[in-house]
């Protein structure tokens, strides 16, 4: 076994992974995992820059996850950064703050890689025959990924919880016309994630990242967040229709009442909400089989 660490940094979060890793198996044993909501992202959308507040809360992250790696001894690490710091044009500040507290430079990997990591954490313990569709909603963008055992194809789009709050949320609870424009966004990157990857022809769904999992936690009952009970539960249409409606009614101190919302997401939940239950309408699917594991996990594989 081979002792790594992978971060993924995404336009609201900043993900940490430690695992011991066999390279031949890929059987991954878990060390140390968490999540600071840091929204690298902020304002992006507009201003095509990282906000240097965005910056310094995500550096305050790696400077803990930087003592967090040497007290478990990682061997490797490797860093990769999604769609807000491909975006922006100060994307340098990033790159050279990272190098200096990690010690490595973060790879702005494309939507294609961001695409292959995600299925291959989602995938690989499901050990089905079936085709999967992988969807992984982020801050800044969605990835779409079809296959079994590899990717057969994939795309990724610029709809995120972030980028769609930011784009057209001004009222609370949003108003119905804010919420139509949020679906014409999707509806209209779904159009172009269909060009790429047959999108309704799965057999599976399978849903990651935080917008997902949350609306997971509530449809489930939770008193608090508990990812085994979410890792691999299977979530209705009906449920996430019906949580996403809830959430549409909300208020903002509605949703940071509710235990399991990350009081980071709040304001970002009902657009991930929207987002994934367009994608369930759109490809039919009766039912989200949740997934805890995603590219954080590909990342750490592709380290062994």
């Amino acid at each position: 076994m081979t002792r790594v660490a992978g971060i993924d940094c995404g336009t609201n979060s900043i993900r940490l992974l430690v695992a011991d890793v066999h390279p031949e198996t890929g059987d991954l044993v878990e060390l140390d995992r968490r999540m600071t909501i840091v929204r690298l992202g902020q304002g992006v959308d507009k201003t095509g820059r990282l906000a240097p507040e965005a910056l310094e809360r995500t550096f305050a992250a790696c400077r803990e996850y930087a003592e967090v790696i040497k007290e478990l001894g990682a061997e490797k690490l490797r860093f990769v950064a999604t769609s807000a710091s491909r975006d922006a044009e100060n994307r340098d500040e990033f790159v050279n703050g990272v190098v200096e507290i990690l010690g490595v430079e973060p790879e702005v990997i494309t939507g294609d890689q961001e695409a292959a990591f995600s299925f291959t954490g989602a995938t690989g313990e499901l050990h089905g025959t079936e085709t999967y569709l992988v969807v992984d909603i982020g801050g800044g963008s969605t990835e779409f990924v079809t296959g079994n055992k590899h990717v057969e194809a994939a795309r990724s789009v610029d709809i995120g919880c972030v980028r769609l709050t930011e784009r057209h949320v001004r009222h609370d609870p949003p108003t119905a016309e804010e919420v139509a424009a949020i679906r014409a966004d999707v509806r209209a990157a779904l159009d172009l994630a269909a060009e790429t990857v047959p999108i309704g022809t799965a057999e599976t769904l399978v849903g990651l990242a935080g917008s997902v999992t949350t609306v997971a936690a509530i449809a489930l009952g939770l008193p608090e967040y508990d990812s085994e009970k979410i890792h691999h539960s299977r979530i209705s249409a009906e449920r996430v229709a019906e949580v996403t409606d809830r959430l549409l009614a909300s208020t903002h101190d509605e949703r940071a009442a509710i235990p399991v919302i990350h009081p980071g997401r709040v304001d970002v939940i009902i657009a991930g909400a929207l987002v994934l239950r367009e994608i369930v309408e759109r490809v039919g699917a009766s039912e989200v089989v949740v997934s805890e594991h995603d590219i954080l996990d590909g990342i750490a594989l592709s380290v062994a």
